[in-house]
C-alpha cells in the first residue's frame, strides 16, 4: 500500500489525515525501522506493507468505535506500537496507555513518544493480569491486537474496563475463539455486541474486530494467575 493509497483506503473509512499526521507516520515508520535491527519488534518491515499491515489496520478499529470522543484507552500489548501509536497520531483527543511486559519495548516505546513529541499517552512495563489486578475499571476501552487467545484476553483485561465500557479485540479468523469464549465472557458480566469481518485492502487478508461490553462489575476473584487461566484454556 502505497502512502496514497493509504490515504485514499482510509478516506473510504472517514479518516482524513493532516500533513501534519502524515510526516509523523512517515517518521515512525522511519523510528521503527532503525529499532528494529537492534530489538525483534516485527517481521513486517516494506514501507508499503508496513502502511497496509499495521498503520492501515490499527485505524481499521473505527469500524466498530467512535474514536473521536474523549476516550481513556488501554492497549494492551503494544508491542510495536500497534495500534496504540498510530491511534495516537491520527486522534490526539485519546488518552491512552500503552502496556507491554518487555522493558526493552518499553524503552523503544518512550523514545517513539519523545521523537514525535506526543502527549497524554504513557507506557507501563507489567505482565497484563498483574497490572489490570489493581487498576479496576480505569478505563473506557481496551484493546489489543493479535496478542492472546480471546479466552486469555478476556480474563486478563476485563476487571480494567469501566462498566459500559469496551474491549476490542484484533484478530484475523476468530469464529472458534469466540465460541470458546461465550462462557467466560458471561462470567466475567461482559456481552459481544459486534463482530466485524472485512478484508485488508490489496491483499485480501481476512481480519475480525471483536467488540465486547462489560455489563456490570467484574467479580474479583478475576484476573486468575496466569498458571490457572492457561490451564482453564484447555479445557
Amino acid at each position: 500500500m502505497t502512502r496514497e493509497e493509504f490515504i485514499l483506503e482510509l478516506q473510504k473509512i472517514n479518516i482524513n489525515l493532516t500533513e501534519e499526521q502524515l510526516d509523523k507516520l512517515d517518521k515512525f515508520y522511519q523510528l521503527l525501522i532503525n529499532w528494529n535491527e537492534k530489538i525483534n519488534l516485527t517481521t513486517i518491515t516494506k514501507e508499503d506493507d508496513v502502511y497496509l499491515k499495521h498503520f492501515y489496520d490499527s485505524l481499521t478499529l473505527i469500524k466498530v468505535i467512535d474514536l473521536r470522543e474523549n476516550l481513556k484507552i488501554l492497549d494492551v500489548g503494544s508491542g510495536a506500537g500497534f495500534p496504540g501509536i498510530v491511534l495516537k497520531i491520527v486522534f490526539p483527543n485519546l488518552k491512552i496507555t500503552l502496556l507491554d511486559s518487555l522493558n526493552k519495548r518499553i524503552n523503544y516505546l518512550n523514545e517513539i513518544i519523545k521523537e514525535l513529541e506526543l502527549k497524554d499517552i504513557e507506557t507501563v512495563g507489567a505482565r497484563c493480569e498483574e497490572y489490570t489486578k489493581i487498576h479496576h475499571e480505569e478505563y473506557d476501552l481496551i484493546v489489543s491486537r493479535a496478542v492472546a487467545h480471546l479466552k486469555i484476553l478476556l480474563e486478563i483485561t476485563f476487571q480494567s474496563i469501566k462498566v459500559k465500557g469496551f474491549l476490542i479485540a484484533m484478530k484475523s479468523n476468530a469464529f472458534d475463539e469466540i465460541k470458546e469464549s461465550e462462557d467466560i465472557i458471561n462470567k466475567l458480566n461482559g456481552k459481544i455486541i459486534q463482530v466485524e469481518e472485512f478484508n485488508l485492502p490489496k491483499e485480501d487478508s481476512l481480519r475480525t474486530l471483536i467488540k465486547i461490553e462489560k455489563l456490570g462489575t467484574t467479580n474479583n476473584k478475576y484476573p486468575r494467575k496466569y498458571s490457572e487461566i492457561k490451564k482453564s484454556l484447555k479445557k
